[in-house]
């Protein structure tokens, strides 16, 4: 590895001479903070020890995150594009043995949800397709106050320290010459900070499955991310991991798929969310949670502190607790969810933190990112951020103050107002922090504890099915082709090398380059400029398990077929009695089915009668649904077969390995498409009743047919 080239910092280079005062050329120069002071750890916020907390006094910290809160106004920085509904949360039975938090003890009760859902790098305006991961954002409105459950829908993160959460951000957002690309990280900047942070590669995997393009938001799981602490009235702690389960199964989109969403609909998710609800098909899900005692905490091959790491539920399963229903949508969308302001720092008690790196960083960011976004200090008080629970305290005046206190006194301790608000004691349900024992030095690092980068990568990678590997190897080929410098691209196949041999081969073979014997180790890259490099070395660790079956989505429940959305392609002279009769027993099964027509108005019925078509082939997409049914009737498949825009919408959801079926006639214009109608095919159904055809919705897609090459859709 080129050594780095050190410059004084005194004397400008030629290069530098011509350039205007305030111009940063970006070579040869020292990292400094915006006072000027050279930084020698960019790697690592301030703690208590290896393992500790983070300390306020982080002046470095501080003013990279303030920077990077208030760079953009008014939007997100990330998670800007996002999606929201009310409903509630129901725990089956009392949690009380592990925690004493209110909202989690009555079965009888249901507490208020706001949920937000969001891509992470894209603006507002861009669309819901993009490969990313999903924000998952709950606020509960308890009793005792607001609780925020704030997650993705994968379950770590690509750094381990929160001081490295903007150079993340910065390297994903559009590069700062061209602001290109908008909601992708198909770029080089984004993997050339991949290539150099090993400790990224776990969330990679995650990303590049099929988790990042998921069908709908009621279809993806949420997580937690850090592990949290839960606390029992006896003060007795426990570590928690919190898991949000879909019922209704965790699925995807192809790649292709999702390109196509992207110019159809960028409104996809949006939409389907809204409809769903508006339809009655609430979105549902069961929170879960691992609990580990606090006695087992170094128990595994991994720092429960690290956020780039899981626990296999076959190693600590997860408990389901209680349910979330999303029952309706919000009345304005500005108001209520573009407003909302999270905070994994609202807790309630019974919920504690821990001393998670990344989690103690976004402690301190989310308050400072709400204060320029909402517009000052009283934020809690816009509508959607109210808490349910009586809100005293001596805060008083700022922008958008609306509460008005008639109290004569603004401070605490006071004799004027007879002492109130007064504190709270435990048993009149005041918050105290869990006691946690803290000897440590001050210091600038991070537990050795937290250098397997790797091996849960390597677990993620071999938990999948044969076809979501191959998506891996595909969306890396595709990523990684998009970036311009060959050096990255070598690194980043480097790094593969060390999660899955075959991994990088493959993905090397579709970039035309060859693996690197001697992978290159970024390890200069991720070390403070005086530390020992023998400290920051990986080190691989063996895992509990060799593979994990909740990590792959085709383990996924496969069920149901509530919302899902069915495409009937129908003609003047269409089947009465195929489409009504097919129709019903979709919709008693939960689906949603659209009538397709060459053009809007008017189906003439071969008994006679008329239906209304929903959309026309010139505004409809097969990408949009989820199955396709052609029913009978000789005149209808005869006009059919005549329209190129049928084929190719059959041919299309045929070739994104969705559900099938024709009736009678309708064959014929299967005879006119691609499809291999004389075999065998899996999800093609001819001439099957309504029973087989809801069977095969509900396994939602048969990825085995992917091989087909010959589908020019």
């Amino acid at each position: 590895m080129a050594k780095k080239k050190k410059t004084t910092g005194s004397k400008p280079s030629k290069k530098t001479e011509n350039l205007a005062p305030h111009t940063e050329e970006g070579t040869d120069q020292f990292l400094t903070t915006n006072q000027g002071v050279r930084i020698n750890d960019n790697q690592n916020s301030l703690k208590a020890g290896e393992r500790g907390a983070s300390l306020l006094e982080d002046f470095i910290l501080r003013e990279k995150i303030t920077h990077f809160d208030h760079e953009r106004i008014p939007e997100r920085i990330v998670h800007a594009r996002g999606e929201a509904a009310h409903g509630y949360f129901q725990v089956y039975e009392s949690m009380a043995k592990y925690t004493k938090a209110g909202f989690l003890q009555d079965p009888e009760k249901q507490t208020p949800v706001f949920v937000r859902f969001s891509t992470v790098a894209g603006s507002r305006g861009s669309s819901d397709l993009a490969r990313d991961a999903r924000g998952f954002a709950v606020k509960f409105y308890t009793d005792e106050g607001n609780y925020d459950l704030v997650g993705n829908n994968i379950p770590v993160f690509f750094i381990q320290d929160a001081i490295k959460f903007p150079d993340f951000v910065h390297a994903v957002k559009p590069e700062p010459r061209n602001e290109m690309p908008q909601a992708a990280s198909a770029h080089d900047t984004f993997w050339d900070f991949i290539s150099l942070s090993p400790e990224s590669m776990h969330m990679i995997m995650w990303v590049m499955s099929d988790r990042a393009i998921p069908r709908s938001l009621r279809m993806m799981e949420g997580f937690g991310i850090h592990t949290f602490r839960f606390i029992n009235a006896t003060g007795k702690s426990c570590f928690v991991k919190f898991h949000w389960k879909p019922l209704l199964g965790v699925h995807a989109v192809a790649w292709d798929e999702a390109q196509k969403i992207s110019g159809k609909d960028s409104d996809f998710h949006r939409r389907d969310l809204w409809n769903a609800i508006e339809s009655g098909a609430f979105p549902e899900w069961e929170l879960g949670v691992q609990i580990v005692a606090e006695k087992d905490e170094h128990k595994f091959p991994f720092d429960l502190l690290d956020p780039t790491k899981i626990i296999p539920e076959e190693v600590v399963p997860v408990i389901r607790i209680g349910k979330m229903v999303l029952n309706r949508n919000p009345d304005n969308f500005f108001a209520e969810t573009e407003q909302v302001a999270f905070h994994p720092g609202n807790l309630v008690p019974g919920i504690d933190f821990t001393n998670d790196p990344l989690l103690q960083g976004r402690l301190f960011s989310y308050t400072d990112t709400q204060l320029i976004r909402l517009g000052g200090p009283n934020f809690h008080e816009i509508p959607i951020n109210r808490a349910v629970a009586p809100v005293h305290n001596n805060q008083r005046d700022g922008f958008m103050r609306q509460a008005i206190n008639r109290a004569e006194t603004s401070y605490e301790p006071n004799t004027v107002s007879n002492g109130c608000p007064f504190q709270a004691g435990v048993r009149d349900g005041g918050f105290t922090s869990y006691e946690e024992k803290v000897d440590a030095r001050k210091i600038r690092g991070r537990s050795q504890s937290f250098f397997d980068f790797f091996s849960q990568a390597t677990l993620f990678y071999n938990s999948q099915s044969e076809v979501e590997k191959t998506h891996i190897v595909n969306a890396l080929r595709f990523e990684l082709g998009k970036v311009t410098r060959p050096d990255i691209r070598v690194r980043v196949v480097g790094l593969l090398t060390q999660v899955e041999k075959s991994l990088a081969s493959r993905v090397a073979a579709g970039l035309g380059i060859q693996v690197p014997a001697k992978p290159e180790q970024p390890i200069n890259h991720i070390r403070p400029a005086d530390a020992n490099i023998k400290d920051y070395e990986p080190r691989a660790q063996k895992q509990q398990v060799a593979s994990s079956a909740a990590l792959s989505m085709a383990n996924t429940v496969k069920n149901t077929i509530t919302s899902r959305q069915v495409a009937f392609l129908v003609a003047d002279g269409v089947s009465g009695t195929d489409v009504s009769k097919m129709k019903a027993d979709l919709i008693a099964a939960g689906a949603q089915v659209q009538l397709i027509a060459p053009k809007l108005g008017q189906i003439k019925v071969s008994n006679g009668t008329r239906l209304e078509a929903d959309q026309s082939l010139l505004i409809a997409a097969s990408v949009l649904f989820d199955a396709v049914y052609v029913p009978g009737g000789a005149a209808s498949a005869a006009l059919l077969k005549k329209e190129p825009a049928a084929l190719h919408f059959i041919n299309e959801a045929y070739k994104h390995c969705k559900a099938v079926a024709v009736n009678r006639e309708g064959i014929e214009v299967l005879k006119e498409t691609y499809l291999p109608i004389e075999e065998n095919e899996p999800g093609l159904l001819i001439d099957s009743n309504s029973k087989a055809f809801i069977k095969a919705i509900a396994q939602h897609r048969f990825w085995e047919r992917e091989a087909v090459d010959e589908i020019p859709a």
